[in-house]
């Protein structure tokens, strides 16, 4: 330890109770062998303690650090006394190199006993040997007989014994003052949680000194990094997630070294820790923020998430608890929030189709109720109704507004499966009821699949449809020729069939042979491309002719 090898009184050859005679001999002497360059040697080397280089200056400095009353009890704090029969028999065996020897006298005198007149200098002795140890808890003892010395009545006696005998000293004040260096001599050898232990059986006003000494530097240290973090956010609040990030990474050590000094009950962790927090927070905010307000690409709801949580693993009060909480609920709520907006147009979309047709059905029962015995229900029209029930090309302006192509890529990284989920069943909802030229102006909607399959699908449906249901419905060859059971030839040609033919016998004769006959006919021609075409043209002319 530095304190006791390179002690002013080690380097000036002399014990610290030495005389004023016996010192300024020594003076004398000693700085005539380092004016000419000769080395001198001291019984009071103790070799123990490592080699000695005395240079003129050291000397010099030495001698003018032991002037003084309250230099000379601070130092000798750090040194070895001869007040005792005991002291001069230890003494020696420890001038010998026999520091076995040594301890056990002093401990013999020492152990299990109280500060008295005559083992005073017995316990700063003892605790001086035990603080060059490397291990803990003999430090820790070394400690313990300096303050238990200190506090003692008869530590007048040691003062005395060193100092003038008119000097006074405030016991008190000089722990402090012996706390201050041991602090200063552990400072890179022990984090403040091992040193504190090392002073763990002080009585109460030396833990709460020393307390206040080891949290002092880094509450300063948090404190400072909150106010630059302050400034930096408010002059870039584009950067804030890296500035938040930073000020935790900065803060971590010092908040852990506090944590483990003081409970988290105490009212300065909590009051730096909340602060802390609080700042953290303010960086995700200003973030977030500023990312949506410039439509950032960036991941920015994320970011702001991970430093409310770092936010909230620090806060300790209540009040920076529960504002953690709840920004992180509303960050939650955000990070559905393209796919719940998403949902509710879709769904909204499906329940007004619902209602729609269920008021179509609701008329159709009504109608059958009233209906004679040789009246039927035209249920081609019905479908008909039921197929445009809505404007779907209002639908389609009014999803392809609402659901933008960057929305989507969010509603891709949402990790809430059970709303995307539900999202992909109301787009299939959506995109079997719309045609392919529909389709294809929603597409982006439909992330996960391919949608000309959708679109093959949704044509495959309808002509299906139409076939399934070849007396009620119909039209085969012109839906087949046309391509889509809605193309405004074939609605053409079903209202001619509806309103015209099936007022006749001979209509309805014809109408019932074209159902027999035409699926087969459908079957043979559906690929021939060029038979199409010329049925296409046909359709078209005898379209022409009946709407005249």
């Amino acid at each position: 330890m530095e304190l006791i090898q390179n002690n002013p009184y080690r380097i000036a050859g002399i014990l610290s109770n030495a005389t004023e005679r016996e010192l300024q001999k020594q003076k004398a002497k000693i700085r005539a062998y380092t004016r000419v360059g000769k080395k001198i040697k001291s019984d009071f080397d103790f070799q123990i303690l490592g080699s000695i280089d005395r240079t003129e200056d050291s000397v010099n400095k030495a001698f003018s650090n032991i002037q003084q009353n309250q230099d000379k009890v601070d130092n000798a704090l750090f040194w070895f006394l001869n007040a005792s029969p005991f002291d001069n028999t230890a003494i020696e065996y420890l001038k010998k190199g026999d520091t076995e020897k040594a301890i056990e006298i002093w401990e013999k005198v020492t152990k299990n006993k109280e500060v008295n007149s005559k083992n005073f200098s017995a316990f700063n002795n003892l605790g001086t040997y035990k603080l060059l140890s490397k291990k803990k808890g003999i430090i820790r003892e070394g400690i313990d007989a300096k303050i238990k010395l200190i506090q003692s009545e008869y530590f007048e006696n040691f003062v005395h014994s060193v100092a003038d005998e008119t000097f006074t000293i405030n016991n008190k004040k000089q722990i402090e003052k012996m706390v201050d260096e041991l602090l200063m001599q552990f400072k890179n050898q022990y984090s403040n949680s091992k040193t504190l232990k090392l002073f763990s059986n002080c009585n109460g006003s030396t833990q709460k000194y020393l307390s206040k000494k080891l949290t002092e530097q880094p509450l300063h240290n948090i404190e400072g990094r909150i106010e630059s973090c302050k400034k930096e956010r408010k002059g870039d609040k584009g950067r804030a997630y890296e500035f938040g990030l930073k000020l935790y990474t900065k803060t971590k050590d010092d908040l852990s070294n506090l944590k483990s000094l003081l409970s988290t009950s105490d009212l300065k962790y909590k009051a730096i820790a909340d602060q802390l927090a609080n700042e953290i927070m303010q960086c995700g905010i200003d973030y977030f923020n500023e990312s949506q307000e410039n439509d950032s690409s960036e991941n920015y709801l994320e970011s702001a998430q991970k430093l409310t949580k770092l936010a909230d693993s620090i806060a300790v009060g209540k009040l920076a608890k529960d504002r953690a909480k709840d920004s992180l609920a509303s960050l939650a709520d955000m990070k559905d929030r393209e796919v719940n907006q998403a949902i509710s147009i879709l769904n909204s979309i499906k329940l007004a189709y619902e209602k729609a047709i269920s008021e179509i059905d609701a008329q159709v029962s009504a109608m059958r109720m009233t209906m004679s015995y040789n009246q039927s229900i035209n249920y081609s029209k019905v479908d008909k109704m039921k197929a445009n029930c809505l404007n779907w090309d209002k639908v389609v302006e009014v999803v392809s507004d609402s659901i933008s192509m960057n929305e989507v890529e969010a509603i891709q990284r949402c990790s809430n499966q059970s709303k995307v989920s539900e999202y992909q069943n109301l787009v299939d909802f959506l995109f079997s009821k719309l045609g392919p030229i529909q389709i294809n102006q929603v597409k982006h909607i439909c992330y996960w699949k391919d949608v000309r399959a959708a679109q093959a699908k949704s044509t495959a449906k309808k002509v299906g449809s139409t076939i399934s249901s070849a007396t009620d419905s119909g039209c085969y060859i012109a839906t087949m020729a046309y391509g889509d059971y809605d193309h405004p030839q074939v609605i053409e040609l079903r209202r001619f069939r509806d309103d015209f033919l099936s007022e006749t016998i001979a209509g309805r004769r014809f109408i019932k042979l074209y159902y027999r006959y035409s699926p087969s006919l459908v079957e043979m021609l559906k690929n021939k491309e060029s038979i199409n075409l010329i049925i296409r043209k046909g359709l078209d002319q005898f379209i022409k002719a009946i709407k005249k």
